[in-house]
């Protein structure tokens, strides 16, 4: 019997009713995902468990950017799950993948291997003098947060120097990472609103049951 795929956005599907993108890799995993195949095509099945992304689409999502040609910044890239769906839709674009630790760097470099749209940057995102010799100012369509810190709103002003006006950052507020004492709409509202001079807001989105105490944002550049 064939598998029933749907298009839900530019490059991810619903394969059989569950988030999915066209394996760049094919025959390659990354994080143990199903592998799909139909028509000459493999799909990777997206886990929201396992991916912020791919969570709020299921709760949701309407503007949805990434695109076959997007040149994103990634901040807070880890080990790659999130990263190596977002290489399956931006297969002519370019994925500037920053993180911090090490560890998680040696197996970040391991999916970059087979995914040539990926440049991996050993940095920390709160210094993007540090890697803008990498990247053009105002040339990013997108960027994608998700850093665990408690400066979240600076690190992201600080990086929107690398993205175009008009541009869509996709933000992951972490309220245990700002203040664990507080409240987390409080936190969320206070963060948000540190945003506004060069940030409109337009959509938010609670992650739960995927991710508890994240709110998904999506802004965009004024």
């Amino acid at each position: 019997m064939p598998n029933e795929i749907k298009k839900l956005f530019d490059g991810v599907f619903l394969v059989n009713g569950r988030l999915a993108t066209r394996n760049l890799a094919k025959g390659s995993k990354v994080y143990n995902e199903s592998l799909i195949s139909e028509n000459g095509t493999e799909y990777r099945l997206w886990n929201p468990y396992r991916s912020k992304l791919a969570a709020a689409m299921l709760k949701g999502l309407r503007d949805f950017e990434f695109s076959e040609e997007s040149s994103i910044l990634y901040l807070g890239a880890a080990t790659g799950t999130t990263v190596s769906h977002v290489s399956d839709i931006a297969t002519k674009g370019r994925i500037y993948a920053v993180e911090f630790s090490e560890r998680s760097m040696r197996d970040l470099i391991k999916v970059c291997e087979k995914r040539k749209n990926i440049l991996p940057i050993l940095e920390d995102a709160r210094y993007p003098e540090k890697y803008e010799a990498d990247i053009k100012n105002a040339s990013c369509d997108i960027i994608y947060q998700d850093v665990s810190a408690r400066e979240q709103a600076e690190i992201l002003l600080s990086n929107s120097r690398f993205l175009k006006k008009g541009g869509t950052a996709y933000f992951i507020i972490k309220s245990q990472s700002i203040d664990i004492a507080k409240d987390p709409d409080k936190v969320y509202r206070n963060t948000l609103k540190s945003l506004e001079n060069e940030f409109e807001v337009k959509e938010k989105i609670y992650l739960d049951p995927y991710d508890t105490l994240h709110l998904f944002a999506v802004l965009k550049k004024k």
